[in-house]
């Protein structure tokens, strides 16, 4: 029998998962992952191994509305049918926001619950699916000890003046302030930037996906980050603004007479690449696409990214390295591109061919700061951190 951390990344319509073995203390070893996505439209369900080979796929009827705990239920139904050897020991949850109280992973108890809910406002897109699970894994597995990992925990220790705005100080004693957000994904880069540049001190990560943001990460710490108070900051997102004047928003209350729930409705589902181009918030259609509407979201898309990479080197008073990950960051050439064409005079020399392969190096080798593109992995973070928290990894750090 293999003890297994069960490892749970849940999106508004998706829901990642992945299973390792603790491995006795050393590294967790991966079993298999997959995910269940298009969860509400045309749900489908995709299980691999640890070489990625799919091993089950399985599709619903367009129109066929599943709930988050109904697609667990089905993971859990396919391990007990075909994982019979694996007992899970341990579940690790990815939430979106741990507040002011939580800077580190946490294990799941009813006051952690409660108080974890109450951040929902905070991050009303993710917050309620990552927390969805943890309920319905409690009703299945019992006693089984589930822990949450936090996207916000790597921010923790930014400097006091890139968390804080300009309000009154009241309000900033109250938790209002700039958490940042995709920590999971930024830790893993970190730990994982010195086997290619170990040279590197000052580094921007650019994490870009439909959720996107970016991150200065100096001796392996977070500096600033572009996400703030909430994850609908920095950058435009797939369906998300970006930074906005906040006078947009008195603009919508007090003259188009929009109440809060549309104002929330435009600012995290009817914006961004969606709602600059009017076709998609699916970079690889946009890219595609001959219309003008679509490369100018493209376009903007590249130019914030481009100026915050000036703007997080400022923050560290240099830049040595600039990393790529997540859906778009990994896969999307010709954004990399677009983005080094930009930041050039930063000093990166930029690779074309090796930039069309995928890298991992995109710039010269004699580039002052160099270029890579590095996939993350937030569920290999969090079974780490669920080990540490359970005391499952022998007092490895």
């Amino acid at each position: 029998m293999t003890d297994a951390i069960l490892v749970i990344n849940a999106g508004s319509s998706s829901l990642k998962f992945a299973g390792y073995a603790a491995n006795g203390g050393r590294e967790p070893v991966l079993l298999a992952a997959g995910k269940a996505e298009a969860i509400r439209t045309a749900p489908r369900f995709v299980v691999k191994d640890k070489d990625g080979a799919t091993v089950t796929e399985d599709h619903w009827r367009d129109g066929t509305e599943l709930s988050h705990s109904d697609c667990l239920a089905h993971l859990l139904d396919w391990m007990a049918t075909n994982a019979a050897d694996v007992r899970i020991q341990a579940v690790g949850h990815r939430i979106a926001h741990g507040g002011a109280d939580f800077r580190q992973a946490v294990r799941i108890e009813d006051d952690v619950m409660r108080r974890l809910e109450a951040l929902i406002p905070l991050a009303p897109l993710h917050q309620p699916h990552n927390l969805a699970p943890v309920q319905a894994l409690a009703d299945r597995l019992g006693d089984v000890p589930q822990v949450a990992c936090f996207d916000t925990s790597f921010h923790a220790d930014k400097p006091e003046v890139a968390a804080m705005f300009a309000l009154p100080r009241e309000m900033t004693e109250r938790g209002v302030r700039r958490y940042g957000f995709h920590g999971l994904s930024y830790e893993y880069i970190s730990r994982e930037l010195p086997r290619y540049a170990p040279e590197a001190s000052k580094v921007v990560v650019a994490h870009l996906g439909s959720g996107a943001s970016m991150c200065a990460i100096r001796d392996g710490r977070s500096v600033d980050s572009t996400m703030g108070f909430t994850a609908v900051d920095g950058l435009p997102m797939g369906t998300r603004t970006g930074a906005l004047d906040p006078g947009v928003v008195l603009y919508c209350l007090q003259e188009l007479g929009m109440d809060a729930a549309a104002i929330e409705d435009l600012l995290y589902r009817r914006s961004g690449l969606l709602g600059v181009s009017g076709i998609s918030n699916d970079m690889r259609r946009l890219l595609d696409s001959d219309d003008p509407h679509a490369a100018q979201a493209v376009d903007l898309f590249v130019y914030h990214v481009a100026r915050n990479v000036g703007a997080l080197a400022v923050a560290m008073g240099g830049l040595d390295a600039l990393v790529f990950t997540a859906g778009i960051g990994e896969n999307a050439a010709p954004v990399r591109a677009a983005v080094a064409e930009w930041v050039a005079w930063l000093g990166l020399a930029f690779d074309a061919d090796a930039n069309a392969a995928g890298g991992p190096r995109i710039s010269t080798d004699g580039s002052r700061v160099s270029a890579w593109v590095i996939p993350t992995d937030e569920e290999r973070m969090i079974a780490r951190h669920t080990a540490r928290v359970l005391g499952l990894d022998g007092g490895a750090r």
